[in-house]
């Protein structure tokens, strides 16, 4: 029999990362750590991976390097998987290259992907010489 897999809301990845409260980190990092032992699978969607990146970036205000660079460790973990791996790692490697919001590089990672252009008005996709984007006009 397989061990069960479950779905992790951003908000346990928020106490394991940040250790507040001490109650809750606590309950999150034995949770985590019975994943990386075997015990269950937990799948992280992109979009929980999109909510903790944007909330450590804007409430905790560690460089989004940094932010990127814990997401990639913990998800190296054979107990964690990532939905959409192969994109999601993409992504956080163009936030540790250049800086940018998770979505924004997570776009990115599709548009390079699909091969779509993105419509946007961030000049932040300017960073990406391998994706091809333009400003909608009126």
């Amino acid at each position: 029999m397989s061990a069960p897999r479950y779905l992790v809301d951003s908000n346990v990845l928020l106490r394991f990362f940040t250790g507040e409260p001490p109650s809750l980190f606590q309950a999150a990092k034995a949770f985590i750590e019975s994943a990386e032992k075997g015990a269950f699978t937990l799948a992280v969607p992109a979009l929980v991976v999109a909510e903790t990146a944007f909330t450590l970036e804007s409430f905790y205000k560690p460089p989004r390097g940094d932010v990127a660079k814990a997401l990639v460790e913990c998800f190296k973990t054979p107990g964690i998987p990532l939905l959409e791996r192969n994109r999601v790692l993409q992504a956080l490697g163009r936030v540790q290259e250049s800086g940018v919001h998770f979505v924004d590089a997570y776009l990115a990672a599709v548009a390079k992907e699909t091969s779509m252009p993105v419509a946007t008005f961030d000049r932040d996709f300017g960073r990406f010489k391998d994706v091809e984007h333009f400003e909608p006009k009126a």
